[in-house]
């Protein structure tokens, strides 16, 4: 498991992830206020102070707003979670832990998620990096080290299978959010036996 790389960027790229950091910070504690469906795009501009416009530049839609607040706070967690997850054995054990640790952060985050889930799955595939998650990292290097110890098939590149994993990911949660399953770890735990199991019945 590794966190995703820092980078040290210069003056002009600190003052602007600072605004954005400014921007998704005033929106999320707007929506823990007033509930996220009640805050529009103006009401977000003006309590950061900032012209409408340049709220749209940075972000076009409430959900992108969402996608900055939860992407850094998995960059800021991330730390804090390697060592517990790092503490069990690599391959599966691993990667039960992180999702028993997902489950657990989703369940405080639940208000906010579904309009999140629901942007991500819609969103096209593209190369931004900075738009990533980090997730497909994280889920890169918990596989690698299950290959590296034996317990995961090595015929299919770590890569290849995180980017499985983190739709099913994805897909499993939507399903929490929607009411389709009423406990979001039964469905990880589900998720991931299909995952690390497959489909077809062995004798």
């Amino acid at each position: 498991m590794s966190t995703p790389p820092r980078s040290d960027p210069g003056r002009r790229e600190r003052k602007r992830l600072l605004q954005l950091d400014h921007l998704a910070d005033t929106a999320w504690a707007l929506f823990d206020a007033e509930g996220y469906e009640a805050v529009t795009m103006e009401r977000i501009a003006a309590v950061a102070d900032v012209a409408k416009g340049t709220l749209y530049k940075h972000f076009p839609v409430k959900e992108a707003l969402l996608r900055h607040r939860f992407h850094r706070e998995l960059r800021e967690g991330l730390e804090r979670l390697q060592p517990v997850v790092l503490a069990e054995a690599p391959g599966a054990a691993r990667l039960r832990r992180f999702f028993d640790l997902s489950a657990q952060w989703s369940e405080r985050h639940r208000e906010t998620l579904l309009p999140y889930v629901r942007f991500r799955l819609a969103e096209p595939c593209h190369g931004d990096d900075s738009q990533r998650s980090g997730l497909a990292q994280v889920f890169t290097g918990l596989i690698a080290d299950g290959q590296g110890a034996g317990g995961f098939r090595t015929d299919i590149g770590a890569e290849v299978l995180a980017n499985y994993l983190e739709f099913l990911y994805l897909a499993s949660l939507l399903r929490w959010l929607t009411g389709a399953t009423p406990v979001l770890q039964a469905e990880f735990e589900r998720m991931l036996a299909v995952f690390l199991g497959g489909l077809e019945v062995r004798s």
